[in-house]
């Protein structure tokens, strides 16, 4: 059934969840998976006029965000490994988290995504929005979403 799963995770307690089910459940399938972490640019309010600052600060905000992301990577490989599942991993920098999770999910031939949700409600939603529906609305693949 499905034998390639693509977990996107963020750092959050819930991101350890979804690392936890997914691992079970590529043992369950005999599966592989693939973790992938999206950090955002570096927004422009936040920069310097001054050019010399500016490339100053984007190279920080582009190295803390390079080891953010390598760093829970690298947490996710070491609990699959630990448990006998296959694993790689993909990061991108975009301001567009939803568009690029279905995008590298399809480059990497995906055939289940699995993303965690917040649970936030109506009113949450309305307020924050909802990655997890945004990507169901740009993939054709199947989603599984963790409470």
């Amino acid at each position: 059934m499905f034998k390639h799963l693509f977990v996107p995770v963020d750092g959050s307690e819930l991101s350890l969840r979804a690392m936890d089910s997914s691992i079970a459940l590529a043992l369950s399938l005999g599966a592989t998976i693939t973790g992938f972490v999206a950090e955002a640019d570096i927004p422009l309010s936040a920069v310097s006029a001054s050019p010399t600052t500016f490339v100053k600060q984007i190279e920080a905000h582009e190295a803390r965000t390079e080891a953010h992301a390598h760093k829970l990577l690298d947490t996710f490989a070491d609990r699959a490994k630990a448990a006998g599942v296959t694993f790689q991993s993909e990061y991108r920098r975009s301001d567009q988290t939803d568009a690029v999770i279905a995008e590298v999910a399809d480059i990497v031939k995906a055939d289940l995504i699995v993303m965690v949700t917040h649970g936030r409600g109506v009113f949450g939603e309305m307020l924050f929005g909802s990655h997890t529906k945004s990507v169901m609305s740009r993939t054709k693949l199947p989603l599984l979403v963790l409470h």
